[in-house]
């Protein structure tokens, strides 16, 4: 299995327009051959901010695929590539961690 965690940062005030578009985009994802779990989270409520919090402008996406082979089919499905071109001017940074069980 393989697990990634995305963390992405919108400019200033558009995590929420940001956010609209991932939604809209997940039953997508969710259909795709490999796809076991495809999650937005943000900070959790009703705990004050610390050096782990990932603030206002960013969240981050939870994903566990069955291979690599089902993450990279992932990576050019013609619904993330419209998703990308939709949010690309929204975006200050993002950074994609790939990972497998130790």
């Amino acid at each position: 299995m393989i697990h990634v965690v995305a963390v992405i940062t919108a400019k200033p005030g558009q995590r929420a327009a940001v956010l609209e578009a991932f939604q809209a985009n997940v039953p997508a994802v969710l259909a795709e051959q490999g796809c076991i779990e495809y999650q937005a989270t943000i900070d959790a409520k009703g705990l004050p901010p610390s050096k782990g919090s990932v603030g206002d402008d960013t969240f981050v996406v939870i994903e566990k695929w069955e291979s690599l082979a089902a993450l990279q089919a992932h990576g050019v499905a013609p619904h993330m590539q419209a998703y990308g071109a939709k949010v690309k001017d929204l975006l200050a940074s993002r950074a994609i961690h790939v990972l497998e069980a130790a």
